[in-house]
Parts: C-alpha cells; sequence; structure tokens
C-alpha cells in the first residue's frame, strides 16, 4: 500500500444544489470530473489520505468577515455556509494535528467576496479564506499567516479584508489586471497604514507558463515567506492559470501546479477558480494532493499537454525577471516606502467603484482608516448600491486598544440613521456584531 509522507485532509463540497445558471462555467460538473478521476486513480486508498465532511459555517462566521447588506440571510445561501465550513473543517483538522495538511475542494469559490457584500461578483459572494481563518483565529488564538493566491485572476475581495491587518500577510499573482477581471492587483496596492507593504501584487503577462509562474514563486515569494515566517501558509488554489482555461490567457499546466504546491510546502489549500472542468481540473486536483502528501507527481500529465507550444516567449521571460525584481524591491523597502507616503497621517481614505458583475450592481464606496499608535486603528465604509441602499460601516480590529474600541462603540452609537438605510459595527475584540 502507498503511504503518504504527509498526512493529508480532503473536504469535497461539489454544492449540488447551487449554480448561477445550469450552463455557467462555475457549477458543480467542476468537482465532479475531479472526483471521478480521483477514484480512478485509488486516492482514497492511500494511507494518511483521509476524507472529512463538511460542516455548516454560522452566521457569526460570516460577520466576523462581511457586511451583507442587508444582512447574511439575503445573501448567503447553505451551499455557501458549506462551502466556508468546509474550509473552516479543513483547517480545523490542521490546527487539531489530525493530518498534517488538507485541501478544501469546495464551490462556490468566495476570492472576489469583499468586505461590503450587495450581491455576486466575480462568482464570489463569501469569502471562504477569510471566514475560515477567522474561526480558526477565535477558536484557537491570533495566528500569523500568510494567504498565496495562486488564482488568475486577482484576489480582490482578500486584498480587501486584509488591507490593513499585518498579521496577513496577501500575496497575489495574477494576469495582468489591464487584461483580465476585476481589472486590480497592481503594485501600488500595497496594504493599509497599519500594514503597508504586507499587501503584494505580482501582475503577470498573458502567455505566462510554468517557467514564469516557478520563478516568480522561487525569486519573490519564497524569499518573503522566509523573512515573514507565518504560522500557517494558505494557498488560495485557484486553477484557472491552465493553458485550457476558456475565461484566460496563460499557459501554466498541472504539473506546473504541483511543483507550485510542492516548493509552496503551504498547510491548507482551498479551491477558488478554475473553469477547464474536463481538461485542467481533474489533473490540476489530483497533481496538489499528491504534493501535499509528499508523493510522486511527475507522472501527472494532461492528454494534449504539448511542452513545446506552451513555451512562453523571451520577452515574457525577461518581463517577469524584471517584475520579480521591482516587487521584491518594493518588499524590502516597505518601512521606507511608509515613511514617504504614509508617515504622519491621522485618516487615509479610498474612494472606489465596485461593479457586482453577476448581480449588474453597482457600489460606490469610501473607506477611511483612522491611525492609532497602539493598535491598527479603527477603520469605516460609506456605500451606496444603485439598488438603493445606503451603509455605514465601522470596523474596530482584533488588536484594538480601549481607546478604538471606546471610539468605535461611540461612533455607531452617534451616528444618524436618518442618513443610512443600514449601519453595522463589527467589534472583533469582543467578537460582536451590531446592526440597526
Amino acid at each position: 500500500m502507498i503511504k503518504a509522507k504527509n498526512s493529508l485532509g480532503l473536504v469535497f463540497f461539489p454544492a449540488f444544489d447551487w449554480a448561477i445558471s445550469p450552463t455557467h462555467p462555475e457549477r458543480e460538473e467542476r468537482l465532479l470530473y475531479t472526483r471521478d478521476q480521483l477514484f480512478e486513480e485509488g486516492i482514497a486508498d492511500i494511507e494518511g489520505i483521509q476524507f472529512y465532511n463538511p460542516i455548516i459555517a454560522h452566521e457569526k462566521d460570516i460577520q466576523r468577515v462581511h457586511f451583507c447588506v442587508p444582512n447574511v440571510s439575503s445573501r448567503v445561501t447553505d451551499s455557501h455556509l458549506i462551502s466556508a465550513g468546509g474550509a473552516i473543517k479543513a483547517m480545523d483538522a490542521v490546527m487539531k494535528g489530525d493530518v498534517d495538511k488538507a485541501f478544501a475542494m469546495v464551490r462556490p469559490p468566495g476570492h472576489h467576496a469583499q468586505r461590503v457584500v450587495y450581491g455576486d461578483r466575480g462568482f464570489c459572494v463569501v469569502n471562504v479564506e477569510a471566514v475560515m481563518l477567522e474561526r480558526i483565529r477565535q477558536d484557537y488564538g491570533d495566528l500569523r499567516v500568510a494567504i498565496i493566491d495562486t488564482d488568475c485572476h486577482h484576489g480582490d475581495g482578500t486584498q480587501d479584508i486584509y488591507w490593513n491587518d499585518r498579521n496577513t500577510l496577501f500575496i497575489s499573482f495574477h494576469q495582468d489586471g489591464r487584461t483580465l477581471y476585476p481589472g486590480t492587483g497592481f503594485l501600488d496596492e500595497f496594504g493599509g497604514p497599519s500594514a503597508y507593504g504586507y499587501n503584494i501584487n505580482i501582475p503577470l503577462p498573458p502567455g505566462t507558463g510554468d517557467e514564469g509562474i516557478l520563478y516568480v514563486l522561487d525569486h519573490v515569494v519564497l524569499p518573503i515567506l522566509e523573512e515573514y515566517k507565518p504560522d500557517i501558509i494558505i494557498n488560495s488554489a485557484g486553477q484557472d492559470n491552465h493553458y485550457t482555461d476558456p475565461l484566460t490567457n496563460m499557459n501554466f499546466s498541472a504539473k506546473g501546479y504541483a511543483m507550485l504546491n510542492s516548493r509552496l510546502n503551504p498547510d491548507i489549500a482551498v479551491l477558488e477558480g478554475g473553469y477547464s472542468i474536463e481538461g485542467a481540473l481533474p489533473y490540476v486536483n489530483l497533481g496538489i494532493i499528491l504534493a501535499m502528501a509528499g508523493l510522486d507527481f511527475s507522472n501527472v500529465r494532461e492528454p494534449d499537454y504539448d511542452e513545446e507550444a506552451l513555451q512562453q516567449t523571451k520577452r515574457t521571460t525577461e518581463y517577469i525577471k524584471k517584475l520579480s525584481h521591482l516587487v521584491y524591491s518594493r518588499w524590502q523597502n516597505r518601512e521606507k516606502l511608509w515613511a514617504e507616503d504614509i508617515k504622519g497621517k491621522d485618516l487615509i481614505s479610498l474612494e472606489r467603484q465596485v461593479y457586482y458583475d453577476t448581480d449588474g450592481i453597482l457600489e460606490n464606496q469610501t473607506q477611511t482608516f483612522i491611525s492609532c499608535d497602539k493598535c491598527s486603528g479603527i477603520s469605516t465604509i460609506d456605500s451606496q448600491s444603485d439598488g438603493g441602499y445606503h451603509i455605514y460601516a465601522i470596523t474596530i480590529p482584533r488588536d484594538g486598544c480601549p481607546r478604538c474600541v471606546d471610539r468605535g462603540h461611540k461612533i455607531y452609537k452617534d451616528i444618524s440613521s436618518g442618513n443610512y438605510t443600514n449601519i453595522y459595527l463589527q467589534d472583533r475584540v469582543n467578537d460582536a456584531y451590531l446592526a440597526k
């Protein structure tokens, strides 16, 4: 019998009862072909690999992360709660020591879901990784965490949630936002005033293949992780960099994904995007599982794989090398850049528009970060959607000092409900959520 070098927990949830439409790329078949592949390869018979059933996340788990407008029950389905619960179950198994690593193969995905949720954008309503992580932090205490997002689309939701949290390093490498949804993820998106430099984007050119993505991993991501020294590494494991994906323009292979996972060595992987249902996902998921288990993945290969045809151009290679040098240099000089761009500012406000492409909702939002020399400082969101909602939301961070706790509650108490349809307070110090 084959024995896994690393014990590995697998959570599988294809969400049979949820789809945007019967023929939409994000549908249950994304995982059904993977299931068939795993059973065909005998994954369930490998000693040290065990399957877990998902749990159902609670409404409070969602409220730690999101401001769902008008409330959680109106925006979040049971499938979303189970998808997030599957990830929670996977990470809990690692934290308990039941397994060395875990992979949550769940849907719907979540990394485009931001702090405010009016609806579905980028096929996402609930940020699965963030809900998972904040539940685990609540159960096990604070953790220094790195989230590495390898989806082809920029993880703008995870970036938004952890923008001002230096205990959550977020690194996203993705197809350049000038060429792909959601049109974000550039170098100057570097983090909030208390976490400047801890939000790192690596926008890659279309046509990037195994060589380029692995170069970024080796020359940017791994050196930064070595310096940051996280307690836990989470791979937001989107698979739409694959050369057969119908929504993107990259040339990554299943073996490349396996090599990436082997070198990154995450504690937790959570499935995100990936819409080549037959041509990519069964092979990529198999490669990730074998890599996480510490098993040989050298024979993982798509039937139509042609290494020569997928070779990236020399121009692309040179571009990626220069980009990698720039990104790593910015990381090394983050304190200097903070002094130039942030130091001395008591308030920092960000104005932006957010489009919910699936539901056709346009949001105008202003986030304000209030600096504090004792903690990360409170933040507020003034947000209005073209659906008629106008909300005000306050967040007191996990490390909030007594002064910021009092200030956050005072703002919530004093703000006039006559000007807003909904007012929310997220008090992470006391794990409390208030709404009026």
